[in-house]
């Protein structure tokens, strides 16, 4: 995981509708940005369903929310559409973003090991560096923590 004080790795993705997005096009805002392992899994749907209930208060808090996995935009657009998720979600099927970010890490499944991303949230600053970091977070409690702690 990336430490506090550390200048996020600057990235460009694609969201849902295949439109290029990268962190340096949100200078001057705050922004959440989360990973999380897969589209429409029970903990990742219901971390995104929190994020989108809280959206309008990050919002008002200056805040963008980002969601990054390594789903295709079309199961972004699915997903975004079946639960009408109002933030950005990027594609990173490469793992370039998820590893500069130190997210894609061993986990041990049911006595499997193999590796994943590790559900990670990051606060980055106006200026584009990592304000805090939490790793191994809890899904449902995840968006409601990030928005107390803007």
């Amino acid at each position: 995981m990336l430490e506090a004080g550390t200048k996020a790795p600057d990235f460009t993705l694609l969201d849902k509708n295949n439109k290029e997005v990268s962190l340096s096009d949100f200078k001057g805002k705050k922004v959440i940005l989360y990973f999380y392992s897969k589209d429409n899994t029970a903990g990742c749907t219901k971390q995104a369903c929190s994020f989108a209930e809280l959206y309008p208060d990050f919002q008002l808090k200056g805040a963008e929310v980002i969601g990054i996995s390594k789903d295709s935009p079309a199961s972004h657009l699915k997903f975004a559409e079946k639960y009408q998720l109002p933030f950005l979600l990027l594609a990173d099927p490469e793992l370039n973003v998820i590893k500069a970010y130190d997210v894609w890490h061993e986990k041990n499944n049911y006595g499997k090991k193999a590796m994943g991303v590790v559900r990670t949230t990051y606060i980055i600053n106006e200026e584009g560096v990592i304000e805090k970091a939490f790793t191994k977070v809890k899904a449902a409690e995840n968006p409601k923590n990030m928005l107390i702690e803007l």
